[in-house]
Parts: structure tokens; C-alpha cells; sequence
């Protein structure tokens, strides 16, 4: 099979893909605001059994009220990255006066 195609097939599982055991353990936050609660990452367990380890950065866009208004994938293996945005969604960040933009990182590692 080549690349292009397990590629391919690997985007389309990650759309059907429904986490399942397993921790991710989010490493590095690149965003102003302290999150007041933070949601870990399910390891999807297809990923596990591919050994698949990375990192998925999503760029997070937090309300005034603290709470997650979007959440984007902005690079990691598409296997990884339904688990990290469902995740980051349910997070909750201090008060502000303005909406807040940025970067939060999730590492995953089949051995944790």
C-alpha cells in the first residue's frame, strides 16, 4: 500500500474513531490564560495498537467567561488529533476581559 493511500485511510479511521482507554498527557501550553480545569486526552486505542506515539498542536480560542469557543487541529497525526480536540473543548480557562487566542500542545506515548 502506498503511502498516499494508508494516508488516506489513516484520516478516514480517525474521523470514526471513538477514543478508548489510555492517557495522553498534555506537555506545553502556549496560550496566556491558566486553565482553571484541564480534560486529558483519551489514547484512542487503534493508535495504541499501531504504537503510534507525537504531539498534536490545537490552537484554542477561549471566551471572555473562561470557557472554549473553538478548537483547531494545527499539526499531529490525524489518528491523534479527535482525542486532543475533545479534550481541550472541555477545558476551562480563567476570566478575562477579551477573548484569548492560542497554542496547546498534546503528547501522546503508547508506553503511558
Amino acid at each position: 500500500m502506498s503511502l498516499r493511500v494508508t494516508w488516506a485511510v489513516s484520516a478516514l479511521l480517525a474521523l470514526a474513531l471513538t477514543p478508548l482507554g489510555g492517557q495522553a498527557q498534555q506537555v506545553e501550553e502556549e496560550i496566556s490564560r491558566k486553565p482553571k480545569s484541564k480534560v486529558q486526552a483519551i489514547y484512542p486505542e487503534l493508535a495504541r495498537r499501531m504504537n503510534l506515539s507525537g504531539t498534536v498542536k490545537v490552537e484554542v480560542v477561549v471566551l471572555p467567561n473562561g470557557t472554549v469557543k473553538g478548537a483547531r487541529v494545527m499539526g499531529g497525526h490525524p489518528l491523534l488529533a479527535n482525542a486532543a480536540l475533545d479534550a481541550v473543548k472541555r477545558w476551562r480557562f480563567e476570566p478575562a476581559a477579551m477573548e484569548s487566542t492560542g497554542i496547546v500542545d498534546f503528547k501522546f506515548d503508547p508506553r503511558h
